[in-house]
């Protein structure tokens, strides 16, 4: 009883300062949000404590073999600040949707990409990651007259998402949620009927009952099937989609790749297996290269492999 009136609690300050800045990013020039921008980020860093401990955790997983941790502390740091600047940019630009097309801009041939993939007429499965700005990359898609779709993890308070839909409906932008599963497949293989874009990040921790294995920096994790899946199901290509921040003018680059087609195995398991590998070392790939982009704070690997799981039972009961 006393941890659910924990978590009411903490949902309700949460809720409240979610209103609170909303609010507060729609009445305030755009300036003024600016100027308080470095001094929220600085207060928010210090409080987050526990984020900060997974965040260093997750990065001495992926680097600690590789980057000493002054390193790892400071992409630590440099990966908070560009996350709670992205947060306070969608609280301001999306009372202000002119400032989305002005933040953003496409990389050289990543529209021409963009358009070929969507003139194969068979829909476009977008591959992306909780990388960069990504909320506003999707409604910049979508304001750029793009139909989008992308398929989101509703927040854990309702009332709260609620507003997220009903805000991301008002830019354009098409929500699939990811549960129930029923309902997401059936959205999402109608959406790429419909020959439109269907953005997944495929960057997120899975169970083994709904996602497979793969190798990312080094260690088994846990990954969702579904985009190869709806490939098989609509013989949609691939197209990698990623946005960076220009630290010179914090602006943001929209970078998309040529698109690809699933690559057939001998089964439809080895066909899953290999190309959400192939995807999962393309989004490994852009980490690496810009380490300070990804949300570090995400328990990656949280999900065990059942043979990782049964070695370190067995351990258990040696020692004992």
């Amino acid at each position: 009883m006393f941890k659910d009136a924990k978590k009411n609690f903490e949902r309700m300050i949460v809720r409240w300062a979610f209103y609170f800045f909303s609010w507060l990013f729609r009445v305030l020039p755009y300036s003024a949000i600016q100027f308080m921008t470095p001094g929220l980020l600085s207060i928010a860093y210090f409080i987050l404590r526990r984020m900060r401990n997974a965040a260093m955790s997750t990065l001495s997983i992926a680097f600690g073999n590789e980057k000493s941790k002054v390193e790892l502390r400071k992409i630590c740091k440099d990966c908070f600040y560009k996350a709670g600047r992205g947060a306070i940019e969608i609280g301001a630009f999306t009372a202000r949707p002119y400032l989305i097309k002005e933040s953003f801009s496409f990389e050289a041939n990543s529209q021409e990409n963009l358009e070929a993939a969507m003139a194969e007429g068979k829909g476009v499965i977008g591959i992306s990651a909780h990388f960069g700005n990504f909320p506003l990359m999707l409604l910049y898609l979508a304001q750029m007259g793009y139909p989008t779709n992308a398929i989101i993890r509703p927040s854990r308070d309702e009332i709260i998402e609620k507003h997220f839909q009903a805000s991301r409906a008002s830019l354009g932008l098409k929500t699939v949620h990811s549960y129930p599963r029923e309902a997401c497949v059936a959205q999402s293989l109608k959406a790429l009927r419909d020959k439109e874009l269907l953005v997944v990040l495929l960057d997120q921790n899975t169970g083994s009952k709904s996602g497979v294995y793969v190798d990312f920096f080094g260690q088994k994790a846990g990954t969702a099937t579904g985009p190869i899946i709806f490939a098989m199901r609509t013989g949609a290509p691939f197209l990698p989609i990623f946005t960076l921040r220009n630290e010179n003018n914090g602006n943001h680059t929209l970078v998309i790749e040529k698109h690809f087609y699933l690559e057939q195995k001998a089964t439809d398991q080895e066909t899953i297996q290999y190309n959400v590998q192939k995807i999962t070392n393309m989004i490994e790939g852009y980490i690496r290269k810009y380490p300070t982009e990804w949300g570090w704070m995400h328990r990656r690997w949280k999900s065990r492999p059942p043979s990782a799981v049964s070695k370190e039972n067995q351990a258990r009961m040696n020692v004992a």
